[in-house]
């Protein structure tokens, strides 16, 4: 408890020390420079919230720590899928991924190893394709769509919205389940829109929420540890217009281990 709330005070003590953006001269001239225009009220206080939250993600170690130990990323774990109809399905899954300068160029492989079938889902940094076999396939509509979603809508957009000009904006604070939240709203430079539930007490995402096809989604996280001094999740669910579509749950995540462009090429 009162490791949290040292967390939240030496974040505040950071940003207070901190000029802003645009300010470093009128720091120099006046002990108390007004905030300049584009990032005054809710920006300004969106981007505090996600700065300080990205400390506590990297164990203060901030961007340059994050992009040195998330080189790479290596997944196991399994995913639980629910269909319109209530059937249930479960795969192991296996996620690779290779950090870009933003998430537009970032390379993601996601194997998963269904009872009948195996296959992957890949975004070589410009479009999404399936690997059965080694031999390339145009996958289903709704699982691009799926992939895709976790590539763009996840607490990554958050914490990397600089590298990907997206805009933060504070919206409200919130009590949910007697969680205090500060609730942030990101636009990122595609005009994708999220909203993001960030604990007051441990600034923790702890909810996601946006719109997609006609369709309102809900993601959770759930179960965070430390994961080479990072906090990573190890459980997410998933709801669609209110119910319950799926369950992730992460048994290892592995950073910085060497693999190429041999598991994103097939072309």
């Amino acid at each position: 408890m009162r490791f949290t709330s040292v967390l939240q005070i030496i974040a505040i003590l950071v940003f207070s020390s901190i000029p802003l953006i645009g300010q470093e001269g009128a720091a120099a001239d006046s002990a108390k420079p007004a905030p300049t225009p584009e990032l005054a009220g809710t920006e300004l206080e969106g981007i505090k919230i996600v700065e300080s939250a990205i400390l506590v993600y990297s164990t203060f170690r901030g961007r340059a720590g994050m992009d040195q130990i998330r080189k790479t990323a290596v997944e196991f774990g399994t995913i639980e899928y629910t269909d319109a109809s209530g059937t249930k399905s479960k795969a192991s899954y296996e996620k690779r991924t290779l950090r870009g300068e933003s998430l537009e160029s970032a390379k993601v492989r996601l194997d998963q190893t269904f009872p009948d079938a195996r296959y992957a889902l890949l975004y070589d940094g410009s479009k999404v394709f399936g690997v059965f076999n080694n031999t390339v396939f145009e996958p289903r509509a709704d699982a691009v769509a799926s992939f895709s979603d976790r590539i763009w809508f996840g607490i990554d957009a958050l914490m990397r919205y600089r590298e990907g000009n997206a805009k933060v904006n504070f919206e409200r604070e919130e009590k949910v389940m007697g969680v205090d939240y500060s609730v942030l709203k990101l636009t990122d430079k595609a005009g994708r829109e999220m909203t993001f539930y960030v604990s007051k007490k441990t600034l923790r995402v702890m909810m996601l929420e946006y719109e997609q096809r006609g369709v309102k989604y809900r993601r959770k996280f759930y179960d965070y540890n430390y994961a080479q001094n990072t906090l990573f999740p190890y459980r997410t669910v998933l709801w669609a217009d209110g119910k319950m579509v799926e369950e992730q749950t992460t048994a290892t995540v592995t950073y910085g281990q060497e693999f190429g462009d041999e598991y994103f090429d097939f072309g």
